[in-house]
């Protein structure tokens, strides 16, 4: 690449910037795809090699199963190790096992402690003790140390390599021990000031590091309230904190409140990410666990389960509507009105749940404020109740010729839209003081009301108004 001098300084700088751009185009999946079925794993691998260690997992997971093998084959040692921790879990598990565990040692050797106990999490016992017998003493004792902790908590997400300093060092004892010290982790932003104890008592973000003079004491330029994280919090808690106060790094601390280690932003957005994707598919009634890569087998063994439930809650609307048999026999447009009743409330119900159970995740909703949230969305469900109202209740006047039957369907909407504003926020409440997770199950509790609700209300009122 052509580089040009600046002319303020002796600096070299390119004369242009890479374009970020979607790597993993159908078109690359094909050729590799393509050149591994026809005999060319060489030039699979050359294809493969200038990829960034996401990409290739991404594509490691656009493969066919068959064609996954041949290309771990192919690119052999060259295949990156931060590769192997960014793919799905299923595909992961998949993968490792093409994989003998002297090669797992060498990869999780290569990585940071958290990605590398990500690695080997969910190996069989006596896979994960040959890869950490194949791997250095003193890495191996960090990794064991690591899944000794709850997998999802700070124990398991924290990296062991941080910096820390004593407060009576200067900032440039610092600077020279950091150019002088080999082992120091590959990303950090912030210097952990310690007591005699090893405890953080403060830190020191690298720029202020970087401004002051040598002769500045650490321990008059550090901040003294540092945000520690005990080893034990849960990862949902710890992407909490980070999000509230800004954080970028964090000190995980043991129950003694000595340093351990540090958890930085790059692993809290991983957190992020695995959360919300677990919430989007709980709503969904699906696990979260590598879905999309299951056989079809295991899929179903998942998703049977949450469909029974919806079957005995569709069978106890349906009992709803045999009770008014006799009235929609009369009238044969309750039939065809009925579902609209039904379907408005639920799709209102879900607007307020999907706000409740975000806020609840959040820590937006709270005692505090669960009051004031609750009597809003009574007002919203008995406004658009109103609206969607007069627009069915004169289309149900004009259609059928008849105004009585849309002063039914009017008042049901009515009813069936501020009881599903009602329901949307209730419900992901109750469970949440329950210690049930509301994204799991309040979809179902939710259309259950809403469907029962709704029939009953129109059902009802119109046998005791038409007939």
């Amino acid at each position: 690449m052509p580089e040009a001098q600046s002319p303020d300084s002796n600096i070299t700088v390119a004369e242009s910037t890479t374009t970020v751009t979607p790597a993993i185009h159908p078109n690359l999946v094909r050729e590799v795809a393509d050149a591994l079925e026809g005999g060319r794993p060489d030039a699979a691998a050359e294809l493969v090699k200038p990829l960034h260690a996401a990409d290739i997992a991404d594509l490691i997971e656009a493969l066919r199963p068959d064609d996954r093998s041949l290309l771990l084959d192919a690119l052999g040692p060259a295949l990156e190790p931060e590769a192997l921790a960014d793919l799905d879990e299923h595909v992961r598990d998949e993968v490792l096992e093409e994989i003998e565990p002297v090669e797992i040692a060498t990869a999780a050797a290569e990585l940071d402690t958290d990605d590398a106990a990500y690695l080997i999490e969910d190996l069989e016992a006596n896979e994960r003790q040959a890869v950490l017998e194949a791997m250095p003493q003193a890495r191996r004792e960090r990794l064991e140390a690591a899944l000794a902790y709850p997998e999802d908590s700070a124990g398991r997400l924290m990296q062991r390599d941080y910096v820390a300093v004593p407060t009576f060092w200067t900032v440039g004892q610092v600077i020279d021990w950091l150019r002088d010290t080999d082992e120091l982790p590959d990303e950090f932003y912030e210097i952990f000031v310690v007591d005699p104890r090893h405890r953080p008592i403060g830190t020191v973000p690298l720029y202020r590091a970087m401004r002051n003079k040598r002769p500045v004491s650490i321990n008059d330029i550090m901040d003294r309230a540092p945000r520690l994280i005990p080893v034990d919090m849960d990862q949902e808690e710890i992407a909490y904190h980070f999000d509230q106060y800004n954080l970028t790094s964090a000190a995980v601390v043991s129950t003694d409140g000595r340093l351990l280690g540090q958890i930085t932003v790059d692993d809290v957005v991983d957190v992020i990410q695995e959360e919300v994707e677990e919430d989007i598919y709980r709503m969904g009634g699906v696990t979260s666990e590598g879905d999309l890569y299951l056989p079809a087998l295991a899929t179903v063994q998942r998703r049977w389960i949450w469909l029974l439930v919806n079957l005995v809650t569709a069978v106890l609307a349906s009992l709803t509507i045999a009770i008014f048999a006799e009235t929609i026999d009369q009238l044969v447009a309750l039939a065809i009105l009925m579902p609209i009743v039904a379907s408005m409330g639920g799709n209102a119900g879900t607007q307020t749940l999907t706000v409740a159970v975000r806020a609840l995740a959040t820590r937006e909703l709270t005692a505090a404020n669960a009051g004031r949230a609750l009597w809003k969305e009574c007002i919203v469900g008995g406004t658009n109740g109103i609206i969607f109202a007069a627009i069915m209740g004169l289309a149900a006047s004009l259609y059928f010729d008849d105004t009585v039957l849309g002063t039914v369907i009017a008042l049901a909407m009515i009813v069936n839209l501020w009881v599903a504003g009602i329901a949307g926020m209730l419900i992901p409440l109750g469970l949440y003081r329950a210690g049930v997770d509301p994204a799991l199950s309040a979809g179902i509790f939710l259309t259950t009301i809403t469907d029962v609700v709704g029939f009953f209300a129109f059902l009802g009122l119109a046998k005791l108004i038409l007939f």
